[in-house]
């Protein structure tokens, strides 16, 4: 969720910088299709509802790489995008950590509660992983680049997020508002 308010902070700074809309018809993008298979992924694996099972159960950690491996050849169909890169480097970060816990995101249960998201936390604590996130422990490796970082559970959407999800924001944000602000003639692309 994180990255549908980077999307809506993106656009909402473009109007104010006095962008336009209409510029972001002019963004030339390839392969669009491989940024929905991976939301597509996403939706599937990730926990959802009371339960917090996901749609899929089987296959998860696969569909979980596979997702990202989806966004990562997006951004190499489309290296002359800057902002892309920016965002690349949250995606390695987020395919670096899920690759070392065998295609699991690995969750803080702090980050969860105060996010709000409690029928994940129980799910995690009785069967140690629910969906696409293991519960965070000893065992889990590179801990820093799970989902350490929450949304607090008054913003709608509210969820837990790593590090990588920040910096993939960042490039969600900064290629939305250079944009819709970039003139017919910019060099800035």
């Amino acid at each position: 969720m994180v990255l549908l308010w980077a999307i809506l902070l993106g656009l909402l700074i473009g109007l104010l910088r006095r962008g336009s809309l209409a510029n972001l018809a002019k963004l030339e993008l390839r392969a669009g299709g491989l940024v929905l298979l991976a939301v597509l992924l996403q939706i599937l694996i990730f926990p959802l509802g009371p339960s917090a099972q996901p749609l899929i159960s089987w296959g998860t950690e696969y569909l979980h790489l596979a997702s990202y491996g989806c966004l990562l050849l997006f951004v190499i169909v489309n290296y002359h995008e800057w902002a892309l890169w920016t965002m690349a480097l949250g995606m390695i970060l987020n395919f670096v950590v899920i690759a070392a816990n065998g295609g699991y995101m690995p969750a803080s249960v702090e980050a969860l509660r105060a996010a709000g998201k409690t029928s994940v936390v129980e799910s995690l604590l009785s069967t140690g992983r629910s969906g696409n996130v293991i519960l965070m422990s000893d065992q889990t490796k590179l801990n820093f680049l799970g989902d350490i970082f929450w949304l607090p559970s008054w913003v709608p959407g509210a969820s837990a997020f790593s590090i990588g999800d920040a910096i993939l924001a960042l490039g969600i944000i900064w290629l939305l508002q250079a944009k819709l602000t970039a003139r017919a003639d910019s060099r800035f692309r």
